[in-house]
Parts: C-alpha cells; structure tokens; sequence
C-alpha cells in the first residue's frame, strides 16, 4: 500500500520461491523521477518499519535510479523507467508466477 500511496507504476509481485535462495518473493515497482524513486523506497521503509520490519539493506537510494531493498523473504526494487527496462528483471522471471496486487477501491480511475 505504501507504493500505491506514492503513486508506484507497474507494482509486480513475483513468487521466486525455491527458484532462488535469496528471497521468496520479488516486489518490482517504478517510479516517475528520482525524487519519486527516493520516496517510494521511503514510504517502503517506513510503512515496513510501523510493522517491527526493518531492511537488511538499502542499495542505491542516493542517487535514485534503481533502489533495492532486502527484506530477507521478499527483495524490493525500485525504477526508474530506463533502469527497469535495462535490467528486465521480469523477463528474467518469465517463468515466476505473479501474485495479483489489489488496488484498492479508492485509488482506482
């Protein structure tokens, strides 16, 4: 919800479980700017925080391009639009299933 509260573009959730021995799930996400970047990624951290989770490690949050966030189990990365393309990390998981994000009911058009 934090990430949809900020306005997130293109919110994926993939199930990499027993694919990979770093994470179970992968949260992709862009952002419009590196200043939008900068705050999904905090509105991330924080909203985790307010729930006893903290990150093991933040990746890139100074400049704003690519943020990574781990969070043990779930590994959160985000974009800005020409990083994401570049690195293609769901074509790299063609094969992981997607878990439905719910957008809720006040944020649809």
């Amino acid at each position: 919800m934090a990430a949809l509260d900020k306005k997130a573009v293109g919110l994926e959730v993939l199930d990499v479980a027993g694919k990979v021995d770093y994470a179970d799930f992968l949260v992709l996400m862009t952002g419009r700017s590196d200043r939008q970047v900068v705050a999904l990624a905090q509105g991330i951290e924080e909203a985790l925080r307010k729930l006893g989770k903290r990150p093991m490690s933040v990746e890139g949050l100074p400049h704003g391009n690519w943020v990574l966030m781990d969070f043990g189990d779930v590994v959160v990365h985000v974009f800005q639009d020409d990083a994401r393309s570049l690195y293609d990390i769901e074509g790299l998981w063609m094969d992981a299933r997607r878990i439905p994000v719910p957008i809720p009911e006040t944020m649809r058009d």
